[in-house]
């Protein structure tokens, strides 16, 4: 058989962790974890209900995630496409993880902790852009923090001088995963407008 099903198997397989892997974990946000937070304008926010797991994109200005302590951080939950999938695990389950990226980095900082939704309107206020709140911020409690060794960045390249690739435009894939149903040239004729006037 060549599936792996046990710890033990992994183990013979890969053998055993570095030093430097278990010292760099720790259970609040040193101050050179802050930093990193601190100047992080993205972060995929991980989260697992019922139905499964989910990942979400998270950006804004540098510093969007705000430190409450070094042992709780504050994200507010900015406009998207309204499904909630994170929240809604949240709700159900609390379990959630962030993973920061800064550009011209090749580390991320993986953050996992117990989160929760806050819609204090004081606290929702403070995160204010052109007076528009979110609508709930997501209060995260750590539990671990640690980065990530940089060599998946730098084997992707991820922040070199890349031509963007041709792919098809969100309204050509919703047009070919509804058979032509979708009106997939006004969305995304439309896109650029709406996207100007509803990212906060």
């Amino acid at each position: 058989m060549s599936i792996v099903k046990t710890e033990a198997e992994l183990g013979a397989i890969y053998g055993g962790v570095s030093e430097a892997s278990l010292v760099k974990e720790i259970d609040f946000l040193s101050e050179g974890y802050q930093a990193f937070v601190t100047h992080s304008p993205f972060a995929i926010l991980s989260t697992v209900g019922p139905e499964g797991t989910d990942s979400s994109p998270r950006g804004d200005k540098p510093g969007f995630v705000h430190i409450a302590s070094p042992r709780e951080l504050l994200m507010p939950d900015r406009r998207g496409n309204n499904r909630i999938d994170s929240l809604r695990n949240i709700v159900r389950d609390p379990r959630c993880s962030l993973m920061f990226m800064v550009p011209g980095n090749a580390n991320v900082l993986r953050v996992n902790g117990l989160a929760e939704i806050d819609v204090d309107p004081a606290l929702c206020a403070r995160f204010d852009i052109d007076g528009k709140s979110p609508r709930s911020v997501v209060r995260l409690r750590i539990e671990k923090a640690y980065f990530q060794c940089a060599r998946a960045i730098m084997r992707a390249d991820l922040w070199g001088d890349h031509d963007a690739p041709h792919l098809p435009t969100p309204g050509q894939l919703m047009k070919e995963i509804t058979n032509g149903s979708f009106d997939g040239a006004a969305y995304d004729r439309e896109w650029p407008a709406r996207a100007k006037t509803s990212l906060w």
